[in-house]
Protein backbone atom coordinates (compact mmCIF):
# COMPACT_ATOMS: atom_id res chain seq x y z
CA UNK A 1 0.00 0.00 0.00
CA UNK A 2 1.40 3.39 -0.95
CA UNK A 3 0.81 6.63 0.80
CA UNK A 4 1.79 10.27 0.28
CA UNK A 5 4.75 11.23 2.46
CA UNK A 6 4.66 14.92 1.64
CA UNK A 7 1.42 16.89 1.58
CA UNK A 8 0.99 19.31 -1.27
CA UNK A 9 0.81 22.83 0.00
CA UNK A 10 -2.43 24.73 -0.50
CA UNK A 11 -2.41 26.68 -3.70
CA UNK A 12 -3.94 30.13 -4.12
CA UNK A 13 -7.15 30.51 -6.07
CA UNK A 14 -6.67 31.10 -9.78
CA UNK A 15 -6.82 34.75 -10.78
CA UNK A 16 -10.09 36.03 -12.10
CA UNK A 17 -10.16 36.25 -15.82
CA UNK A 18 -10.99 39.66 -17.18
CA UNK A 19 -13.70 39.39 -19.81
CA UNK A 20 -12.90 41.65 -22.70
CA UNK A 21 -15.60 43.61 -24.44
CA UNK A 22 -16.23 41.90 -27.72
CA UNK A 23 -18.24 43.29 -30.62
CA UNK A 24 -21.18 41.03 -29.82
CA UNK A 25 -21.25 42.19 -26.17
CA UNK A 26 -21.10 45.84 -27.24
CA UNK A 27 -23.95 45.28 -29.70
CA UNK A 28 -25.96 43.48 -27.00
CA UNK A 29 -25.49 46.33 -24.50
CA UNK A 30 -26.44 48.84 -27.20
CA UNK A 31 -29.71 47.13 -28.13
CA UNK A 32 -30.55 46.48 -24.47
CA UNK A 33 -30.09 50.17 -23.72
CA UNK A 34 -32.12 51.12 -26.79
CA UNK A 35 -35.05 48.87 -25.82
CA UNK A 36 -34.90 50.13 -22.23
CA UNK A 37 -35.08 53.74 -23.43
CA UNK A 38 -38.00 52.91 -25.73
CA UNK A 39 -39.84 51.20 -22.89
CA UNK A 40 -39.28 54.12 -20.53
CA UNK A 41 -40.39 56.58 -23.22
CA UNK A 42 -43.54 54.57 -23.91
CA UNK A 43 -44.38 54.41 -20.21
CA UNK A 44 -43.79 58.16 -19.81
CA UNK A 45 -46.00 58.85 -22.84
CA UNK A 46 -48.80 56.75 -21.38
CA UNK A 47 -48.62 58.51 -18.02
CA UNK A 48 -48.43 62.05 -19.43
CA UNK A 49 -51.15 61.53 -22.08
CA UNK A 50 -53.52 59.46 -19.95
CA UNK A 51 -57.11 60.43 -20.70
CA UNK A 52 -59.39 59.28 -17.90
CA UNK A 53 -62.53 60.48 -19.69
CA UNK A 54 -61.89 58.27 -22.73
CA UNK A 55 -61.12 55.32 -20.50
CA UNK A 56 -64.40 55.79 -18.63
CA UNK A 57 -66.29 56.10 -21.93
CA UNK A 58 -64.80 53.19 -23.84
CA UNK A 59 -63.46 51.04 -21.00
CA UNK A 60 -66.74 49.09 -20.57
CA UNK A 61 -66.83 48.42 -24.31
CA UNK A 62 -63.26 47.10 -24.22
CA UNK A 63 -64.13 44.83 -21.29
CA UNK A 64 -67.14 43.54 -23.21
CA UNK A 65 -64.89 42.91 -26.21
CA UNK A 66 -62.47 41.08 -23.93
CA UNK A 67 -65.28 38.77 -22.79
CA UNK A 68 -66.26 38.10 -26.43
CA UNK A 69 -62.64 37.23 -27.23
CA UNK A 70 -62.42 34.82 -24.29
CA UNK A 71 -65.70 33.18 -25.27
CA UNK A 72 -64.67 32.95 -28.93
CA UNK A 73 -61.29 31.38 -28.16
CA UNK A 74 -62.72 29.04 -25.51
CA UNK A 75 -65.49 27.69 -27.75
CA UNK A 76 -63.18 27.30 -30.74
CA UNK A 77 -60.45 25.53 -28.78
CA UNK A 78 -62.82 23.10 -27.03
CA UNK A 79 -64.73 22.24 -30.21
CA UNK A 80 -61.45 21.90 -32.10
CA UNK A 81 -60.10 19.55 -29.41
CA UNK A 82 -63.21 17.36 -29.65
CA UNK A 83 -63.01 17.30 -33.44
CA UNK A 84 -59.26 16.61 -33.51
CA UNK A 85 -59.47 13.24 -31.69
CA UNK A 86 -61.40 11.31 -34.39
CA UNK A 87 -59.44 13.18 -37.08
CA UNK A 88 -56.14 12.08 -35.52
CA UNK A 89 -57.22 8.43 -35.53
CA UNK A 90 -58.45 8.83 -39.10
CA UNK A 91 -55.08 10.32 -40.00
CA UNK A 92 -53.34 7.24 -38.54
CA UNK A 93 -55.83 4.82 -40.08
CA UNK A 94 -54.63 2.10 -42.45
CA UNK A 95 -57.58 2.94 -44.69
CA UNK A 96 -55.98 4.88 -47.54
CA UNK A 97 -59.11 6.83 -48.45
CA UNK A 98 -59.79 7.93 -44.87
CA UNK A 99 -56.18 8.89 -44.15
CA UNK A 100 -55.85 10.74 -47.47
CA UNK A 101 -59.02 12.78 -46.89
CA UNK A 102 -57.85 13.69 -43.40
CA UNK A 103 -54.41 14.61 -44.73
CA UNK A 104 -56.00 16.92 -47.32
CA UNK A 105 -58.10 18.61 -44.63
CA UNK A 106 -55.09 19.16 -42.35
CA UNK A 107 -52.92 20.33 -45.26
CA UNK A 108 -55.56 22.80 -46.46
CA UNK A 109 -56.33 24.44 -43.12
CA UNK A 110 -52.72 24.56 -41.95
CA UNK A 111 -51.47 25.87 -45.27
CA UNK A 112 -53.92 28.75 -45.79
CA UNK A 113 -54.31 31.92 -43.69
CA UNK A 114 -56.98 32.02 -41.01
CA UNK A 115 -58.25 35.34 -42.42
CA UNK A 116 -58.92 33.72 -45.81
CA UNK A 117 -60.79 30.88 -44.10
CA UNK A 118 -62.94 33.35 -42.16
CA UNK A 119 -63.74 35.22 -45.38
CA UNK A 120 -64.66 31.96 -47.13
CA UNK A 121 -67.10 31.07 -44.36
CA UNK A 122 -68.63 34.52 -43.85
CA UNK A 123 -68.85 35.60 -47.49
CA UNK A 124 -68.92 32.23 -49.24
CA UNK A 125 -71.52 30.28 -47.27
CA UNK A 126 -74.36 32.78 -47.95
CA UNK A 127 -74.24 31.53 -51.55
CA UNK A 128 -75.79 28.32 -50.18
CA UNK A 129 -78.39 30.10 -48.09
CA UNK A 130 -81.20 28.02 -49.61
CA UNK A 131 -79.49 24.84 -48.42
CA UNK A 132 -78.89 26.11 -44.89
CA UNK A 133 -82.48 27.35 -44.66
CA UNK A 134 -83.75 23.92 -45.66
CA UNK A 135 -81.71 22.17 -42.96
CA UNK A 136 -82.37 24.90 -40.37
CA UNK A 137 -78.78 26.18 -39.99
CA UNK A 138 -79.05 29.61 -41.57
CA UNK A 139 -79.42 31.23 -38.14
CA UNK A 140 -75.90 29.95 -37.40
CA UNK A 141 -74.13 31.07 -40.55
CA UNK A 142 -75.77 34.50 -40.77
CA UNK A 143 -74.25 35.50 -37.43
CA UNK A 144 -70.64 36.76 -37.79
CA UNK A 145 -69.74 35.50 -34.30
CA UNK A 146 -70.73 31.93 -35.12
CA UNK A 147 -68.98 32.17 -38.49
CA UNK A 148 -65.83 33.17 -36.62
CA UNK A 149 -66.25 30.26 -34.21
CA UNK A 150 -66.79 27.85 -37.09
CA UNK A 151 -63.74 29.01 -39.05
CA UNK A 152 -61.47 29.10 -36.00
CA UNK A 153 -62.67 25.65 -34.92
CA UNK A 154 -61.79 24.12 -38.28
CA UNK A 155 -58.42 25.89 -38.23
CA UNK A 156 -57.38 24.86 -34.73
CA UNK A 157 -58.74 21.33 -35.23
CA UNK A 158 -56.25 20.87 -38.07
CA UNK A 159 -53.35 21.88 -35.82
CA UNK A 160 -54.62 19.87 -32.87
CA UNK A 161 -55.01 16.81 -35.09
CA UNK A 162 -51.29 16.85 -35.75
CA UNK A 163 -50.58 17.45 -32.04
CA UNK A 164 -52.65 14.42 -31.03
CA UNK A 165 -51.23 12.24 -33.80
CA UNK A 166 -47.64 13.12 -32.93
CA UNK A 167 -48.25 12.60 -29.21
CA UNK A 168 -49.81 9.17 -29.70
CA UNK A 169 -47.09 8.05 -32.08
CA UNK A 170 -44.42 9.23 -29.62
CA UNK A 171 -45.49 6.52 -27.15
CA UNK A 172 -43.15 3.53 -27.65
CA UNK A 173 -44.69 0.60 -29.51
CA UNK A 174 -43.54 -1.66 -26.66
CA UNK A 175 -46.33 -0.22 -24.51
CA UNK A 176 -48.93 -1.54 -26.93
CA UNK A 177 -47.16 -4.85 -27.30
CA UNK A 178 -47.00 -5.27 -23.52
CA UNK A 179 -50.73 -4.52 -23.21
CA UNK A 180 -51.51 -7.09 -25.92
CA UNK A 181 -49.35 -9.71 -24.24
CA UNK A 182 -51.24 -9.17 -20.97
CA UNK A 183 -54.58 -9.57 -22.73
CA UNK A 184 -55.68 -5.98 -22.11
CA UNK A 185 -58.42 -4.81 -24.44
CA UNK A 186 -57.35 -2.29 -27.07
CA UNK A 187 -59.66 0.48 -25.87
CA UNK A 188 -58.70 -0.05 -22.23
CA UNK A 189 -55.01 0.06 -23.16
CA UNK A 190 -55.63 3.22 -25.16
CA UNK A 191 -57.50 4.92 -22.31
CA UNK A 192 -55.34 3.71 -19.43
CA UNK A 193 -51.86 3.47 -20.97
CA UNK A 194 -51.44 5.27 -24.30
CA UNK A 195 -53.55 8.43 -23.84
CA UNK A 196 -52.11 9.43 -20.40
CA UNK A 197 -48.56 9.23 -21.77
CA UNK A 198 -49.51 11.02 -24.98
CA UNK A 199 -51.17 13.87 -23.07
CA UNK A 200 -47.93 14.63 -21.24
CA UNK A 201 -46.17 15.01 -24.59
CA UNK A 202 -49.03 17.10 -26.02
CA UNK A 203 -49.32 19.54 -23.10
CA UNK A 204 -46.73 22.04 -24.31
CA UNK A 205 -47.94 22.10 -27.95
CA UNK A 206 -51.52 22.52 -26.71
CA UNK A 207 -50.43 25.55 -24.68
CA UNK A 208 -48.69 27.07 -27.69
CA UNK A 209 -51.74 26.45 -29.85
CA UNK A 210 -54.18 28.17 -27.50
CA UNK A 211 -51.84 31.17 -27.17
CA UNK A 212 -51.61 31.44 -30.96
CA UNK A 213 -55.39 31.14 -31.15
CA UNK A 214 -55.82 34.02 -28.71
CA UNK A 215 -53.67 36.29 -30.86
CA UNK A 216 -55.23 35.07 -34.12
CA UNK A 217 -58.74 35.78 -32.83
CA UNK A 218 -58.21 39.49 -33.58
CA UNK A 219 -58.86 38.71 -37.26
CA UNK A 220 -62.58 38.14 -36.65
CA UNK A 221 -63.00 41.89 -36.15
CA UNK A 222 -62.78 42.17 -39.95
CA UNK A 223 -66.21 40.50 -40.25
CA UNK A 224 -67.83 42.92 -37.76
CA UNK A 225 -67.42 40.78 -34.65
CA UNK A 226 -67.08 43.19 -31.73
CA UNK A 227 -64.41 41.30 -29.87
CA UNK A 228 -61.53 43.08 -28.15
CA UNK A 229 -59.99 44.22 -31.43
CA UNK A 230 -63.40 45.11 -32.86
CA UNK A 231 -64.21 47.34 -29.90
CA UNK A 232 -60.73 48.84 -30.13
CA UNK A 233 -61.27 49.75 -33.77
CA UNK A 234 -64.63 51.29 -32.84
CA UNK A 235 -63.05 53.37 -30.08
CA UNK A 236 -60.22 54.50 -32.36
CA UNK A 237 -62.68 55.54 -35.08
CA UNK A 238 -64.34 57.85 -32.53
CA UNK A 239 -61.27 59.24 -30.79
CA UNK A 240 -58.33 58.80 -33.20
CA UNK A 241 -56.25 58.15 -30.11
CA UNK A 242 -53.47 55.59 -30.50
CA UNK A 243 -53.82 54.66 -26.83
CA UNK A 244 -56.90 52.58 -27.62
CA UNK A 245 -54.67 50.10 -29.47
CA UNK A 246 -52.21 50.27 -26.60
CA UNK A 247 -54.97 49.27 -24.18
CA UNK A 248 -55.88 46.36 -26.48
CA UNK A 249 -52.24 45.24 -26.59
CA UNK A 250 -52.11 45.31 -22.78
CA UNK A 251 -55.30 43.23 -22.57
CA UNK A 252 -53.98 40.65 -25.05
CA UNK A 253 -50.67 40.52 -23.19
CA UNK A 254 -52.50 39.98 -19.90
CA UNK A 255 -54.58 37.12 -21.35
CA UNK A 256 -51.55 35.41 -22.85
CA UNK A 257 -49.53 35.80 -19.66
CA UNK A 258 -52.32 34.40 -17.49
CA UNK A 259 -52.76 31.53 -19.91
CA UNK A 260 -49.02 30.83 -20.04
CA UNK A 261 -48.58 30.79 -16.27
CA UNK A 262 -51.73 28.75 -15.70
CA UNK A 263 -50.71 26.20 -18.31
CA UNK A 264 -47.19 25.97 -16.88
CA UNK A 265 -48.62 25.35 -13.40
CA UNK A 266 -50.97 22.66 -14.72
CA UNK A 267 -48.13 21.03 -16.64
CA UNK A 268 -45.98 21.07 -13.52
CA UNK A 269 -48.70 19.34 -11.52
CA UNK A 270 -49.33 16.66 -14.14
CA UNK A 271 -45.64 15.92 -14.65
CA UNK A 272 -44.47 16.16 -11.03
CA UNK A 273 -43.89 12.40 -10.91
CA UNK A 274 -41.33 12.74 -13.70
CA UNK A 275 -39.14 15.21 -11.82
CA UNK A 276 -36.15 13.94 -9.89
Amino acid sequence: MSHAEILIAAQPAPPKTIRKLSKSRIAGYFFLTLWSLLGISLLAMIVTNWDVEKLQTYGPRLLHGLWITVKLVGMSFILGAILSIPLAFARMSKNKILSTLTYCYVYLFRGTPLLAQIFMVYYGFPSFRWLFEDIGLWWFFKDPFYCGVFAMTLNTAAYQTEIVRGAIQSVPSGQREAADSLGIHTWIALRKIIIPQALIVALRPYGNEIILLIKSSATVSIITVYDLMGETRYAFSRTYDYQTYLWAAIFYLAIVELMRNGWARMEGQLTRHLKR
